[in-house]
């Protein structure tokens, strides 16, 4: 019982999350120019994979909920495939994280001196 809830918890803590930072940078590509058509077809092929991805992470992450809190309800043993799926459900998010869920980097000022140059 200590093990789904476990799962659950891992679950809520970081694919979820993961979903929101993909969400939010699921259009952002550095570089991008809307001039070039073979810049759009990549745009277009990447922002689907995107989706795509997205979408696997969060039927993972449904599927996850509803079987541990189902066998946590019902007091019974949860399926290997759930552990499976746990496993895949948390490097699909760290994909995301990596990949296309990261904020920019802040761009590093240069410190003013006092002194006159």
């Amino acid at each position: 019982m200590l093990v789904n809830l476990l799962i659950a918890a891992g679950v809520v803590l970081f694919p979820i999350p993961a979903l929101v930072l993909g969400a939010r940078g699921l259009l952002k590509r550095p570089g991008y120019t809307a001039d070039e058509p073979a810049d759009r077809v990549s745009y277009i092929v990447l922002i689907s994979l995107r989706c795509l991805l997205l979408l696997v992470v969060f039927a993972l992450s449904v599927v996850i909920l509803v079987s541990t809190i189902g066998a946590t309800v019902r007091d019974v043993e949860l399926h290997g495939l759930v552990y499976v799926f746990f496993a895949l459900d948390v490097l699909l998010a760290l994909l995301i994280v990596f990949s296309f869920g990261r904020r920019e980097r802040r761009r590093v000022r240069r410190r003013a001196t006092p002194a006159a140059r």
